[in-house]
């Protein structure tokens, strides 16, 4: 969520990370996040500066809310965008290829092996599973898409893509040996050959079924075997994205300078962003296939292990990867904490509770629990869907809500579905429209560039990405991760004041006033004002106001009024600091 150096400015973006977001953001019942997502991904918003599969995931958020009119309206930029990976397709092979750092997954056996062992930051380009089933997937979304539209011959186009890259990808890119996806070098180096296998299994060989792309049959599905193994791919901490056997399995190549700290690294560590993509295909093999290597005992148990990870010292505090073969996380610099590239609560939804969207106009409901789980009850509620409220509950033995054993569905408060047991269920959904999103309010004071207004100042901590970021439009009071201006203390108690300038006059008529506490350090201040400026001068405004709260939305509202400037002055405790994590003005 933090700053880093490789984000697209000035928007803080990273396209690797959108498959989890829009994976996420599909389930709020306001659409407004995941749209206005897609609307500045499609509109420039993705650089191609890592692989990704915006297209299947929207796709998949069309599968949720039914919206066929705001995905239908990206395709020409999606069509646009996925055509510009041509520059990393090989003609000859037919399938695509990437250096692993582009596919946010530096130090992978590619790039060490093309290097000698020396390095692996960069280099090592590779016909990899990740992009090959990324690719498949986006051109299964876009002939889908486009069937929608009416462009039949472009959606069979499409179809023919993926069919084509397919029978490539499963002909070159398995390996019998390894009984699994592996990489296929495609640079030639001192060390090794064009074309030529890597010399072992990792974790994103099973990345594929996060799409559905092998067939369904004994040979590829054995892939999940190496998951059960302690000596493969299951650590004790999660799943290595790189086995033991590996050389130089957890060798330490870089570091960071200023602090000594351990870097990112893909040749072992276990890695949330990898390990959400198996769990999610994990889900869809217990749910598409026949297969008897993998059960969802074994599900429950990743997923388990996969939560363990989100607590830090008993706080909720996800970082960017981990020790596979003892607890606690690796890297730890401040940019890690609460990294959001990964996701959870589709794996709850679609996953452990089961509910698997589908194109037409029903809903499948496969819980992922094993018959004898020791979880005996459950309810998810006010899940929006096909512009319906849906509600998936267990009890196992009646117990619990009091409404009789098993498993129900309802549509809308209505019983549509039910079993006694654990298993799937399938009910016609019909089609609504989808739920509106309002866009009537919009904040106003967000900071974009420092060439540009609005433009922070303050009474005091007068650095100048201090000021920013209480007007940067990120709301959080993570104390390991701070965020917001931070004013100065002073021994006597003091007036403080932050100031946002529009650059020119602004209709305004309501505020939301974010403070971080901590009970040491920083306090809430014990009073506050705004103020717009008039006549070249401050005049208190006359309004409604919420008392302060400790990290959490102070809401302000007045009537609507034009200023260019907006004040917040409030009276701060002796000794303390205040932190306004954000200031917003509507």
């Amino acid at each position: 969520m933090d700053d880093v150096s490789w984000q697209l400015e000035p928007w803080a973006s990273l396209n690797d990370a959108t498959g989890f977001h829009i994976g996420e953001g599909r389930w709020l019942r306001d659409r407004r996040f995941s749209d206005d997502y897609l609307n500045h991904m499609y509109n420039g918003g993705n650089d191609r500066h890592f692989t990704d599969y915006m297209a299947d995931s929207t796709w998949t958020r069309y599968l949720v809310d039914g919206d066929e009119a705001s995905m239908v309206g990206h395709l020409d930029a999606m069509i646009s965008l996925y055509d510009k990976w041509n520059d990393h397709y090989d003609t000859n092979k037919s399938l695509y290829w990437v250096e692993p750092l582009a596919d946010a997954t530096e130090y992978t056996i590619s790039s060490i092996d093309a290097s000698g062992g020396k390095d692996g930051f960069a280099g090592g380009e590779a016909f990899r599973p990740s992009i090959n089933s990324y690719m498949w997937a986006n051109f299964r979304a876009i002939a889908n898409i486009a069937k929608l539209a009416g462009k039949a011959d472009t959606s069979s186009s499409y179809v023919e893509r993926a069919a084509g890259l397919k029978k490539r990808f499963q002909d070159d890119i398995w390996n019998d040996t390894l009984s699994h996806f592996i990489d296929r070098h495609y640079e030639t180096t001192e060390f090794v050959e064009y074309w030529e296998p890597i010399r072992g299994r990792e974790l994103v060989g099973l990345v594929p079924w996060m799409f559905e792309m092998p067939d369904n049959t004994d040979k590829y599905s054995a892939a999940w075997s190496h998951l059960l193994k302690t000596e493969e791919l299951r650590g004790s901490s999660g799943m290595r994205t790189v086995e033991p056997s590996y050389e130089y399995y957890m060798k330490q190549y870089r570091y960071d300078a200023p602090t000594g700290l351990r870097e990112c690294q893909w040749n072992g560590p276990v890695w949330p962003y990898q390990t959400t993509q198996v769990l999610l295909g994990l889900a869809n093999l217990l749910n598409s296939y026949n297969q008897t290597v993998i059960s969802k005992d074994d599900y429950l148990q990743e997923l388990r292990t996969y939560t363990k990870l989100h607590y830090n010292n008993g706080k909720l505090d996800l970082e960017e990867d981990y020790e596979p073969d003892k607890p606690g996380p690796i890297v730890g610099l401040p940019r890690s904490h609460h990294y959001f590239h990964s996701g959870y609560i589709d794996l709850i939804i679609s996953g452990l509770v089961g509910i698997r969207p589908q194109a037409d106009n029903s809903i499948v409901v496969n819980p992922m629990l094993p018959s004898d789980s020791d979880i005996s009850y459950f309810r998810l509620q006010d899940v929006s869907y096909h512009g319906h409220t849906v509600a998936v509950q267990w009890d196992a033995d009646g117990s619990h809500y009091g409404q009789g054993a098993g498993l129900t569905v309802e549509v809308d408060g209505k019983k549509i579905a039910s079993a006694t047991s654990l298993q799937q269920l399938t009910a016609e959904v019909s089609s609504a429209p989808a739920t509106t999103i309002d866009r009537s309010r919009i904040a106003k004071s967000v900071h974009l560039s420092n060439a540009e207004y609005p433009k922070g100042s303050a009474s005091s901590g007068n650095d100048t990405a201090n000021i920013e970021n209480a007007i940067d439009g990120r709301v959080w009071f993570f104390p390991e991760l701070p965020n917001g201006w931070n004013s100065n203390a002073t021994e006597e108690v003091s007036e403080q004041w932050y100031a946002i300038d529009f650059g020119s006059s602004t209709a305004l008529s309501s505020a939301e006033l974010a403070f971080f506490v901590d009970g040491g350090e920083y306090a809430l201040p014990s009073n506050y004002v705004i103020s717009s400026w008039v006549d070249g001068q401050w005049k208190k405004i006359e309004g409604d106001g919420e008392e302060l709260v400790a990290n959490g939305i102070t809401n302000v509202k007045w009537d609507e009024l034009s200023t260019s400037k907006l004040q917040l002055s409030f009276t701060q405790a002796a000794g303390k600091r205040t932190r306004l994590a954000e200031f917003k003005a509507f």
